[in-house]
């Protein structure tokens, strides 16, 4: 197909950038030499940031970045660049920090207008084509008429910029209460929607880490109204639109207040921390529900997310093409009631009422999105059916509507590979295989795992952060170190490979070597080899994903234990005393603190199991939910610091220890789980 217009895009390997490729707008990638081309023309930065799953980014691409007389005012006045967030999360943060100091929100796409030296003067997220024509003739005339103004103002929101993330050491002796903690929580329920779960507004997003914690904490303190809500909001969020109901897996966030209408992207983070998490809750209450969840999920992930090598992709689009071939958001996953009746002939009824093929389920222009509102149980006594009844219809539907919906245009894949996201999903695998002993979860683990190890790590110790093509590129940020080692750790649980462990504890030291700053005890989002931008920033406030900070402390407070490492411990100790002021305030926003809080508020376990039998008594533990512990274990002679001298050749013992006093050692599982519940 012949082009009439390609930019520099055009080299790159990014999905997203490639999907700007032809677009008459002049864009450049993010490079050293672009910043230079601006200095040297003194020309005014376009800095336009979005992502290949992001609707709205589509929409103002075909509304202005394809329009050849948008192209020519931008081409004219400006160097025009396209970043895609996923591969420089550095740049999206700095230019979405400065975006939400000028205007009080932010989101994408995010479009951002910056002096030759990358200085950030103005900026928002969408704009129709006039608003935005309109105001790059405004900025366009402002820099040519008074250009000391906007570097006026660029000095003030610089400023701002790097006041955001400037953490203070705390000097303050590190207290870490439960009381703390449960005052927290009275802010925090404030803001619980019990009748539909999640928080009390729209839209409302999943937010794994925040329910991981509330069912850790509701479970640990045997707090029932607590552990009610979490439940609500697990089994409400599992009835929604927000789940695939057919092809498994979830969308990004519910637009309403009952889960119901997605904005349909699926993206890898969210599926990878949602099976984690549904796999713990299900430990807890062998709800068959949790359990169908993780089983679809992982099922739509080694389908739709997983290369020939084990690694995953990125994101799935909200857009894909209707019959008339118009892209429209979630044309994928909605159904006509004509549709769903000729497909389900005499099963039609039962299914609507199911899946509420009614004014519950309607969305608009007769789209249905299928949403559950009761129970199995509820459904079988009104419809008088069997469960066998029941679940044998379910499956033939889904099968049914699943072959139907593959005949359709199906929505674009990012088919890039993230270091950060993969370990999120790969930890997600490791958890559903210690809950559920699935040997083909465990497998997945591992070839992922293999994946990182071979094509993501460098020589130098260090990790790249995208894969795409046989090439990995793009200097390694801490979230890529903080969730490899998470998962790696969470992989020497499950299969006490020591070689997990040991690179886990390599990458902790290289993160100390090139990230860390010694003067708050916090780690910096980029490595200190990368290019400086306009601030270097230091993420430790949670979001759908926990910060690169928190889960890094958490990480180091492990790797003490395993090591006897005090550095470790003293660096992970003081990360949550910094923190810790800020976090009574906004609790939903440090969940994962509060995670790593509770492993000081009560006590925290270490499990050391030697013996032949090391790893039968693991999986017979892991069949009780234990959040407060760590595992250690060999099957043989081990100078670990915590199997030092322990093994028997004639018996396999479990020795339960808090803060370096042991139980004494016992033979039974049942034994050693009563220590840690008593």
């Amino acid at each position: 197909m012949k082009h009439k217009y390609t930019n520099d895009l055009i080299n790159e390997t990014s999905p997203y950038l490639l999907q700007h490729a032809h677009n008459p707008v002049n864009w450049n990638p993010w490079s050293s030499k672009t910043l230079a081309k601006a200095k040297k023309e003194n020309k005014l930065i376009l800095i336009s940031v979005g992502y290949a799953a992001c609707h709205w980014c589509h929409v103002m691409e075909h509304e202005s970045f394809e329009d050849s007389l948008v192209a020519q005012v931008m081409n004219k006045n400006f160097i025009n660049i396209k970043v895609d967030r996923e591969e420089r999360p550095d740049v999206d943060q700095v230019y979405m920090s400065a975006v939400q100091l000028m205007t009080g929100s932010g989101g994408w796409p995010l479009n951002v207008i910056a002096l030759p030296d990358g200085r950030p003067v103005w900026g928002g997220t969408y704009f129709k084509k006039e608003q935005w024509m309109d105001a790059l003739e405004q900025i366009s005339k402002l820099y040519v008429e008074t250009p000391d103004k906007l570097y006026e103002y660029a000095d003030k929101l610089e400023q701002g910029i790097k006041a955001l993330d400037v953490v203070t050491l705390n000097t303050d002796e590190p207290v870490f209460e439960k009381s703390y903690i449960d005052e927290a929580l009275t802010n925090w329920s404030k803001h619980f929607d019990n009748n539909e779960g999640g928080m009390n507004r729209a839209p409302k997003f999943m937010m794994p880490n925040n329910y991981h914690f509330l069912l850790r904490y509701a479970y640990q303190t045997n707090d029932k109204k607590l552990q009610d809500y979490v439940n609500l909001t697990l089994t409400k969020i599992a009835y929604g639109g927000v789940y695939d109901q057919i092809g498994g897996g979830f969308s990004r966030y519910a637009v309403d207040t009952k889960w119901h209408v997605p904005h349909f992207e699926k993206m890898l983070y969210d599926n990878g921390q949602l099976v984690s998490l549904y796999a713990d809750a299900y430990l807890i209450t062998k709800n068959k529900l949790y359990k169908d969840i993780v089983t679809e999920t992982l099922a739509y992930i080694k389908r739709d997310m997983t290369t020939e090598n084990g690694a995953f992709y990125s994101s799935l689009d909200a857009d894909s093409n209707t019959p008339e071939g118009k892209l429209e958001e979630g044309a994928f996953y909605v159904w006509k009631k004509a549709e769903l009746q000729t497909l389900l002939k005499d099963d039609f009824e039962l299914f609507s009422d199911y899946y509420n093929v009614n004014n519950y389920g309607f969305w608009e222009h007769d789209n249905y999105v299928l949403i559950r509102k009761d129970d199995d149980a509820s459904i079988i006594k009104k419809h008088n059916l069997s469960i066998e009844t029941l679940n044998k219809k379910k499956a033939e539907w889904k099968n049914t509507l699943f072959k139907a919906r593959n005949k359709k245009a199906k929505p674009r894949l990012d088919d890039k590979t993230l270091t950060s996201w993969n370990a999120l999903m790969l930890k997600g695998y490791a958890d559903a295989y210690r809950v559920f002993g699935n040997e083909d979860y465990l497998a997945s683990a591992e070839k992922n795992a293999n994946f990182i190890i071979n094509n993501m790590l460098r020589e130098d110790g260090g990790l790249n952060h995208t894969y795409k093509d046989g090439k990995s590129t793009i200097n390694g940020y801490l979230e890529d170190y903080s969730a490899t080692i998470d998962a790696f750790l969470a992989l020497y649980e499950n299969t006490l490979n020591e070689t997990w462990l040991n690179v886990a504890r390599d990458l902790a030291n290289y993160t100390f070597d090139h990230f860390f700053d010694e003067k708050s005890k916090m780690f910096y989002f980029t490595s200190n080899q990368d290019e400086s931008l306009v601030s270097r920033s230091i993420e430790y406030r949670d979001n759908v994903i926990p910060a690169s900070n928190s889960i890094m402390a958490k990480n180091l407070f492990k790797l003490s234990h395993y090591f006897d490492n005090e550095h470790f411990s003293k660096t992970a100790m003081s990360m949550l005393n910094n923190v810790k002021p800020e976090m009574m305030e906004y609790p939903s926003g440090y969940s994962n603190w509060f995670d790593l809080m509770l492993n000081y508020a009560q006590p925290y376990y270490e499990v050391a199991i030697v013996g032949a039998d090391a790893k039968q008594k693991i999986t017979e533990l892991n069949k009780t939910y234990l959040p407060n512990k760590l595992i250690a274990a060999s099957s043989s002679e081990n100078n670990m610091p915590l199997l030092e001298n322990r093994f028997n050749p004639g018996n396999t013992f479990i020795y339960v220890c808090v803060n370096k006093a042991c139980k004494l050692p016992v033979t039974e599982v049942k034994d050693a789980i009563k220590f840690i519940k008593e």
